[in-house]
C-alpha cells in the first residue's frame, strides 16, 4: 500500500514496475496524521516495561516489509529518547558546557523512518550535522553522543576532536567528515561507486538539508550518480530554511525532488513527519539501488522547531506564530496520537516511556560529564598514519 500523500516523477513509476505509482492521481497536500498500511497487524495494547532495547532489525529492503505494531511502538520509544536527548544537549549549551548544537527536533520521523529501511551495519550513511536520530538509530549510545558535545574521552566518531557528531564510526556505517554543507554528498557518491566496482550490494544514503540542495556539490554528485547508475539514495530533509534563508529565496521551483527529472533519476516528495510514509519511500529507493537500478532523490518535508544552531537567533527572520503552526505536525505528537487511536499505548504507558528516556539521558549526562578530557599526548592521533 502506498502512503496517501506523496508526489513522484515518471522515473519513479518506470523503475519500480512492481509497484507502479499513478502520478496523475497523487494528492498534492500533506496529511496531518501518519498513514498506516492496511496490512499492518492489529495487536493487543503493548505494555512497555521500561526497558529500552535497540530498535528491532526490521530495517531491510525486503518487498512489502513494513512496520508492525510492535515496531511502531519501538520506533516511538526511540523518537522520545531522541527528543529528550536533544533537549538535554541544548540545555548543556545554555549552561556553557556544549559549544554548539544543531537541533534535530522535528526531524525525528524522517531520520528514523529512513534508516529503518536499510541494512544496519552494512549500508553506509553519510549524514549531516542535524542527524541525531540517525546516530541513535544506528546504534550510538546517548553517552557516546553527549561526550562529543562536551569533548570528553571515549567519543567514538573523532575522539572528541571534531565538531559534535562529526567523524566516522565505520562499524555502524556512519560517516560525517565536515560541517561545510553538501561537501559530503560527492563523497557518498564515491562510496557508492566503490561498492559497485567491488560487486557489493551495499547501498549508501546521503542525508542533507534543503540549503545543501542549492550547492554545486549536490548537483555534481547527483549528475554523476545518475550517469553511472550508482547505488545511492539522496535524502533531503527539507525544513524550509537554509539557516535564515527561506525556501522561496533558495530556488525558483516548489520542490527539491522535482530536480530529479533533470538528472534522469526517480524523485519523490513525501511527508517527512509521517514515519510510515518515510519508511515505505526509502524502502523502495533502497531496493531499487540494491538491484542495480541506480540512484533516487527523496525529499522529506518536515519541520525545524529551534534556531538553525544554538548560535542563531531565528526571531530575526521567523515569526513565532509560524513555529507554533509547524508544531501541529510534530512527529512525536502525530505518532503518539496514532498509537493511542489504535489502542497500542495508553497515557500511563507513554508516561513510563518518557520517564525512562529522562532516566537514560540523566545517566548519560552524568557519565559524560564525569569522563576525562582526552589526553594531550594523543593530540595528533589519527592526524598522521602510524
Amino acid at each position: 500500500m502506498y502512503p496517501r500523500d506523496r508526489k513522484s516523477n515518471k522515473h519513479w513509476s518506470k523503475e519500480t514496475k512492481e509497484q507502479p505509482l499513478r502520478e496523475e492521481k497523487i494528492p498534492t497536500s500533506f496529511s496531518k496524521t501518519p498513514s498506516r498500511p492496511a496490512n499492518t497487524l492489529k495487536q493487543e495494547t503493548l505494555i512497555f516495561d521500561g526497558n529500552f532495547e535497540q530498535m528491532s532489525e526490521y530495517g531491510t529492503d525486503t518487498e512489502n516489509n513494513i512496520f508492525s505494531d510492535e515496531n511502531l511502538l519501538d520506533v516511538y520509544r526511540q523518537m522520545v529518547l531522541c527528543r529528550t536527548l536533544d533537549q538535554r544537549i541544548w540545555a548543556l549549551n545554555r549552561q556553557g558546557k556544549a559549544a554548539i548544537v544543531a537541533s534535530s527536533q522535528g526531524h525525528e520521523a524522517g531520520q528514523l523512518g529512513s534508516i529503518s529501511a536499510i541494512r544496519k551495519g552494512y549500508d553506509q550513511c553519510y549524514i549531516y550535522y542535524r542527524d541525531l536520530a540517525v546516530l541513535l538509530g544506528l546504534g550510538m549510545t546517548p553517552t557516546e553522543i553527549i561526550k562529543g558535545f562536551v569533548a570528553k574521552e571515549g567519543e567514538p566518531l573523532s575522539g572528541a576532536r571534531q565538531f559534535p557528531t562529526h567523524g566516522a564510526y565505520p562499524e555502524l556505517g556512519i560517516i560525517n567528515l565536515s560541517n561545510v554543507i553538501a561537501t559530503h554528498i560527492p563523497q557518498a557518491v564515491g562510496a557508492a561507486m566503490a561498492s559497485k566496482m567491488k560487486g557489493e550490494d551495499r547501498v549508501t544514503i546521503a542525508y542533507f538539508g534543503d540549503g545543501a540542495s542549492s550547492a554545486g556539490d549536490c548537483h555534481e554528485a547527483m549528475n554523476f550518480a545518475a550517469i553511472h547508475k550508482l547505488p545511492v539514495v539522496f535524502f533531503c530533509e527539507n525544513n524550509k530554511y537554509a539557516i535564515s534563508v527561506p525556501l522561496s529565496k533558495q530556488m525558483a521551483v516548489d520542490s527539491v525532488a522535482s530536480r530529479a527529472e533533470g538528472y534522469g533519476m526517480p524523485g519523490l516528495e513525501i511527508d517527512g513527519c509521517d514515519i510510515v510514509s518515510v519508511y515505505e519511500a526509502t524502502s523502495e529507493a533502497v531496493s531499487l539501488a540494491r538491484k542495480g537500478g541506480g540512484p533516487s532523490l527523496i525529499e522529506a518535508n518536515l519541520e525545524r522547531y529551534l534556531p538553525h544552531t544554538s548560535d542563531d537567533d531565528d526571531s530575526i527572520y521567523r515569526d513565532a506564530a509560524e513555529i507554533e503552526e509547524a508544531k501541529k505536525r510534530d512527529p512525536l505528537i502525530l505518532l503518539k496520537a496514532q498509537l493511542i487511536k489504535d489502542n497500542l499505548i495508553s497515557q500511563s504507558e507513554d508516561d513510563i516511556i518518557r520517564d525512562e528516556a529522562r532516566r537514560l539521558v540523566d545517566e548519560a549526562t552524568e557519565a559524560a560529564e564525569n569522563a576525562d578530557y582526552p589526553d594531550t599526548s594523543e593530540f595528533d592521533k589519527h592526524v598522521y598514519s602510524d
